[in-house]
């Protein structure tokens, strides 16, 4: 049996952004047995995935840990193929962790590498599809998603998801509270339940949109993400920060609006939706400076 690993260790909205390349190399390969390495917080979404026949844990040892560096090397031994999605500096070093095997990628020497020197100004879906067509596996355009739709609290509709969060040491990246509070106010004026998401360290923000907005449900933290994807997929419409949520809403075909700010670039990483207009990307400078009513605007 032809054996591929695949190697894609997270965050999360990269992590949805690969669903399109999982899908192709499944596609391409139906008989194949396919092995996922990733990390741990992304080993039930993809165990619940149609795409892969086995999922493996990536402890990421340090480069001095010689006993976890051999563990690493026998779970990556006989594949026929190992297609690194990651593309990050850790990742292309486990080719030679792996005795150079037959490998998609960015490291030097590989087999099928990814060498346009376009590479780091295309968005991730484009990069990654380049990247595949390398190894000879063709983009697939619709990959079904229902297996990842059907989890999650059945909550009362219409409801709109708020996903105030975002990385802790990017605080740029975040719509202040406040608005996010004044939206929630708007969408319950006009008949939408706020539902706050996110994990356990954006509580302290959902009980701030919550003492303004007094019918918002927080499920911060009480969701891993095969519930969140359910809660997401039966949503009227989401609005975030730029963070792995917003991605997932974008996947399964929710009304999305996405915040970014002058800390990441849309053109390169901004959700990817189901069909024209699905997705609405709002990005200033500064988020501290966007007004409730813009982004309302958007909603109308």
């Amino acid at each position: 049996m032809f054996r591929i690993l695949v190697i894609k260790l997270g965050a999360l909205g990269d992590f949805v952004q690969a669903f399109a390349p999982f899908a192709a190399i499944r596609a391409a390969h139906p008989q194949a047995e396919i092995v996922l390495l990733t990390t741990a917080p992304f080993r039930d979404l993809a165990e619940a995935s149609p795409w892969f026949d086995r999922v493996m844990v990536d402890e990421k040892p340090g480069w001095l840990d010689v006993p976890g560096l051999l563990r690493l090397r026998r779970a990556m031994t006989s594949f026929d193929l190992v297609i690194d999605l990651q593309t990050s500096g850790r990742s292309s070093r486990y080719f030679r962790v792996a005795g150079k095997p037959r490998w998609s990628g960015i490291a030097r020497d590989c087999l099928f590498p990814h060498d346009n020197p376009h590479r780091n100004d295309m968005h991730t879906f484009a990069r990654q599809r380049d990247q595949l067509r390398r190894a000879g596996i063709a983009p697939v355009d619709d990959w079904n998603l229902d297996w990842l739709a059907r989890g999650g609290l059945v909550l009362e509709e219409p409801y709109a998801v708020l996903v105030p969060g975002a990385a802790p040491h990017r605080p740029a990246k975040r719509w202040p509270v406040a608005r996010f509070a004044e939206l929630a106010q708007w969408l319950e004026a006009r008949g939408l339940r706020p539902v706050i998401v996110g994990s356990g360290a954006d509580r302290e923000l959902a009980a701030a949109i919550a003492r303004d907005a007094p019918g918002a449900v927080d499920l911060t933290g009480k969701t891993d993400l095969l519930a969140l994807a359910g809660v997401l997929a039966r949503a009227s419409l989401a609005v975030g920060n730029d963070t792995g949520p917003m991605h997932l809403a974008a996947a399964l075909g929710c009304r999305a609006v996405v915040l970014f700010s002058q800390e990441s670039d849309p053109r390169l990483t901004a959700p990817i939706g189901c069909s024209p207009g699905q997705v609405s990307v709002l990005a200033v400078p500064d988020l501290a400076k966007l007004q409730t009513d813009r982004v309302a605007a958007l909603l109308e």
